[in-house]
Protein backbone atom coordinates (compact mmCIF):
# COMPACT_ATOMS: atom_id res chain seq x y z
CA UNK A 1 0.00 0.00 0.00
CA UNK A 2 1.01 3.48 -0.70
CA UNK A 3 1.00 5.63 2.85
CA UNK A 4 0.01 8.68 1.15
CA UNK A 5 -2.64 7.35 -0.54
CA UNK A 6 -4.48 5.12 2.06
CA UNK A 7 -4.25 8.45 4.08
CA UNK A 8 -6.35 10.12 1.05
CA UNK A 9 -9.03 6.97 0.75
CA UNK A 10 -9.32 6.77 4.46
CA UNK A 11 -10.28 10.69 4.41
CA UNK A 12 -12.19 10.41 0.72
CA UNK A 13 -14.73 7.57 2.39
CA UNK A 14 -15.58 10.08 5.64
CA UNK A 15 -15.93 12.93 2.99
CA UNK A 16 -17.96 11.26 0.42
CA UNK A 17 -19.82 8.33 2.70
CA UNK A 18 -19.69 9.09 6.13
CA UNK A 19 -18.87 7.30 9.15
CA UNK A 20 -20.87 4.98 8.96
CA UNK A 21 -20.12 4.14 5.18
CA UNK A 22 -23.63 5.39 4.25
CA UNK A 23 -23.39 7.99 1.54
CA UNK A 24 -23.85 11.70 2.59
CA UNK A 25 -26.30 13.84 1.23
CA UNK A 26 -27.55 13.38 -2.31
CA UNK A 27 -23.66 12.07 -3.18
CA UNK A 28 -22.82 14.82 -5.54
CA UNK A 29 -21.64 18.44 -4.72
CA UNK A 30 -24.21 20.31 -6.22
CA UNK A 31 -26.63 17.82 -4.38
CA UNK A 32 -24.99 18.66 -1.03
CA UNK A 33 -25.08 21.98 -1.49
CA UNK A 34 -28.77 21.71 -2.46
CA UNK A 35 -29.37 19.82 0.80
CA UNK A 36 -27.74 22.83 3.09
CA UNK A 37 -29.46 25.83 1.30
CA UNK A 38 -26.33 26.54 -0.22
CA UNK A 39 -24.21 27.03 2.40
CA UNK A 40 -21.04 25.01 3.28
CA UNK A 41 -18.97 24.74 5.92
CA UNK A 42 -15.69 22.90 6.36
CA UNK A 43 -16.02 20.91 10.25
CA UNK A 44 -15.42 17.44 11.28
CA UNK A 45 -18.67 16.30 12.88
CA UNK A 46 -20.36 18.18 10.48
CA UNK A 47 -22.84 16.46 7.59
CA UNK A 48 -23.19 19.53 5.62
CA UNK A 49 -19.59 20.69 5.03
CA UNK A 50 -17.34 21.31 1.93
CA UNK A 51 -15.85 18.55 0.15
CA UNK A 52 -12.21 18.07 -0.08
CA UNK A 53 -10.95 18.92 -2.77
CA UNK A 54 -9.75 15.60 -4.20
CA UNK A 55 -12.89 13.70 -2.83
CA UNK A 56 -14.74 14.29 -6.03
CA UNK A 57 -12.15 13.35 -7.99
CA UNK A 58 -11.18 10.37 -6.03
CA UNK A 59 -15.23 9.32 -6.47
CA UNK A 60 -15.23 9.92 -9.82
CA UNK A 61 -12.16 7.38 -10.63
CA UNK A 62 -13.10 4.49 -8.40
CA UNK A 63 -16.79 4.88 -9.44
CA UNK A 64 -16.18 5.17 -12.96
CA UNK A 65 -12.21 4.02 -13.99
CA UNK A 66 -11.25 1.37 -11.94
CA UNK A 67 -11.83 -1.91 -12.93
CA UNK A 68 -14.50 -3.88 -10.67
CA UNK A 69 -11.59 -5.66 -8.50
CA UNK A 70 -9.98 -3.04 -7.68
CA UNK A 71 -13.02 -0.79 -7.34
CA UNK A 72 -14.36 -3.69 -5.26
CA UNK A 73 -11.22 -3.88 -2.93
CA UNK A 74 -11.20 -0.05 -2.20
CA UNK A 75 -15.28 -0.21 -1.48
CA UNK A 76 -14.64 -2.89 1.13
CA UNK A 77 -11.27 -1.63 2.66
CA UNK A 78 -12.52 2.11 3.10
CA UNK A 79 -16.01 2.55 2.85
CA UNK A 80 -17.53 -0.84 4.12
CA UNK A 81 -15.82 -1.22 7.75
CA UNK A 82 -16.33 -4.45 8.24
CA UNK A 83 -15.19 -5.95 12.19
CA UNK A 84 -13.25 -8.76 10.50
CA UNK A 85 -10.59 -8.89 8.25
CA UNK A 86 -11.53 -11.92 6.69
CA UNK A 87 -14.79 -10.49 5.80
CA UNK A 88 -13.50 -8.10 3.64
CA UNK A 89 -11.49 -10.58 1.66
CA UNK A 90 -14.36 -13.31 1.70
CA UNK A 91 -16.64 -10.05 0.19
CA UNK A 92 -14.45 -10.16 -2.50
CA UNK A 93 -14.15 -13.50 -2.94
CA UNK A 94 -9.88 -13.58 -2.44
CA UNK A 95 -7.70 -14.78 -0.15
CA UNK A 96 -5.25 -12.03 2.68
CA UNK A 97 -2.61 -11.68 0.17
CA UNK A 98 -4.67 -11.28 -3.41
CA UNK A 99 -6.96 -8.23 -1.81
CA UNK A 100 -3.81 -6.51 -0.48
CA UNK A 101 -1.71 -6.96 -3.83
CA UNK A 102 -5.25 -5.47 -5.67
CA UNK A 103 -5.25 -2.62 -2.91
CA UNK A 104 -1.79 -1.77 -3.66
CA UNK A 105 -2.80 -1.94 -7.35
CA UNK A 106 -5.86 0.19 -7.21
CA UNK A 107 -3.67 2.82 -4.80
CA UNK A 108 -1.11 3.07 -7.74
CA UNK A 109 -3.88 3.09 -10.05
CA UNK A 110 -5.54 6.36 -8.32
CA UNK A 111 -1.94 7.73 -7.89
CA UNK A 112 -1.83 8.06 -11.62
CA UNK A 113 -5.26 9.15 -12.68
CA UNK A 114 -4.88 11.84 -9.99
CA UNK A 115 -1.58 13.04 -11.17
CA UNK A 116 -3.05 12.81 -14.58
CA UNK A 117 -5.75 15.32 -13.68
CA UNK A 118 -3.84 17.45 -11.98
CA UNK A 119 -1.31 17.78 -14.87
Amino acid sequence: MIAEMDEMLKLWARDMHGPDGVATGSGSVLGRLMDCGGEMIRGSGSRSRMLLPWSADIELIVNKHLDFPLRQVVHEHYVARRKHEFEKWSACGCGRTQFYERLHSAHVAIAGMLLERAA
